[in-house]
């Protein structure tokens, strides 16, 4: 696949990635499903806002340039017929790491988030009754939240998600970065050759060279 092709395809994979962040991100700020009558009460990496920012507005710009590299005109820059699209693969660079950095914030946030554990009221206080991640393999430890129902599960699935996506978001971009190179130095394949050389004049791809390989 040329380095166009394969950005699009990863900005077309950014792109839901970036929407399920955010939402993700805003039903955090209804613990348990419920709406809190105290927004001290909710946990405070929400209010940081990780998968709306960082895996959410801050992805959606390099998604939008990678999609749009596939159609980038590619032949009309100072007379050189491949670095008009050697310069959008640059500039593609700087957006993806851009994106690794939303998703990097995103990602630190939410392991955080899933090592201190919820806020919640422990009967005669609102705090966070876990240290250290210790109630992730003790199930047991989550009767310390009395309220808001179900708050554990609820941020424990939430904050995984993020963690996850966020992940795959961070491996994306730098999928981006290693092909924004292969595009920078060599151009797209598809529409000037590599290195800026037409395919269809190599020596190689001419019609007698192949049917005399072909047929000896």
């Amino acid at each position: 696949m040329c380095t166009g092709g394969c950005a699009k395809c990863l900005g077309t994979t950014l792109i839901p990635l970036a929407v399920l962040c955010t939402l993700a991100n805003i039903l955090l700020f209804f613990p348990g499903g419920k709406v809190v009558e105290n927004n001290l009460h909710i946990t405070d990496e929400v209010w940081y806002f990780g998968g709306i920012l960082g895996s959410g507005v801050l992805m959606i710009f390099p998604a939008l340039v990678f999609l749009g590299l596939k159609n980038n005109d590619c032949c009309g820059c100072c007379g050189n017929a491949s670095c008009g699209k050697r310069f959008a693969m640059f500039s593609s660079i700087i957006f993806a790491a851009i994106g690794v950095l939303g998703a990097g914030y995103c990602f630190v946030l939410s392991a955080v988030a899933l090592n201190r554990g919820p806020k919640c009221y422990t009967g005669t206080q609102w705090t966070y009754p876990f240290q250290d991640g210790n109630y992730l393999a003790n199930h047991t430890l989550w009767s310390a939240c009395q309220s808001p129902e179900n708050i554990v599960p609820w941020n424990l699935t939430l904050f995984s998600l993020l963690l996850v996506m966020s992940g795959i978001q961070v491996v994306l971009c730098g999928i981006q970065v290693v092909n924004g190179l292969f595009g920078t130095i060599c151009g797209d394949c598809k529409c000037c050759g590599c290195c800026g050389y037409p395919l269809y004049h190599h020596p190689l791809m001419q019609p007698s060279y192949i049917y005399s390989f072909i047929c000896g």
